[in-house]
């Protein structure tokens, strides 16, 4: 699990928004092993996590990763620090986060708000680096 921390390396919190700081900030500072970004109800920023669908010694997705990695569209997807799970960052109107479990044990999770998701920018693929509407494949995803 990755703990949010304020760029002075005090303890933060997903729900607290005087423990946040703004990008610039959180890149300036020296604090913690990376940036990261809170998911609230101030905007639309939702992100979807797909556990563990990343060959690492192929770096090859699973064939359902693919598939909603696809079904996303133009948005932004990074994988994530441990390196073998995908993060779909996009627009959509996700108030409480789902845990979907598939039957081969993975899962793949929506969040909405109130939630820290730590980052890498470490881009997928040909992925751009704008957030596009995944409304579409989170009603799938939950459906």
């Amino acid at each position: 699990m990755k703990v949010p921390i304020t760029v002075a390396g005090m303890a933060a919190s997903s729900t607290d928004p005087r423990t946040w700081s703004s990008y610039t900030e959180a890149v300036k500072s020296t604090a913690g092993v990376g940036t990261g970004f809170v998911l609230s109800d101030v905007d639309d920023v939702v992100c979807i996590d797909l556990d563990h669908c990343i060959n690492t010694l192929t770096g090859r997705l699973a064939p359902w990763a693919a598939a909603i990695v696809n079904d996303a569209g133009a948005t932004y997807v990074e994988v994530s620090p441990s390196g073998d799970e995908l993060h779909i960052w996009g627009r959509a109107d996700v108030r409480h986060g789902r845990l979907i479990r598939r039957p081969d044990g993975t899962a793949v999770e929506i969040y909405g708000t109130g939630r820290y998701i730590a980052m890498t920018g470490r881009r997928h693929g040909n992925a751009p680096s704008l957030l596009g509407d995944i409304s579409d494949v989170c009603t799938a995803l939950v459906g």
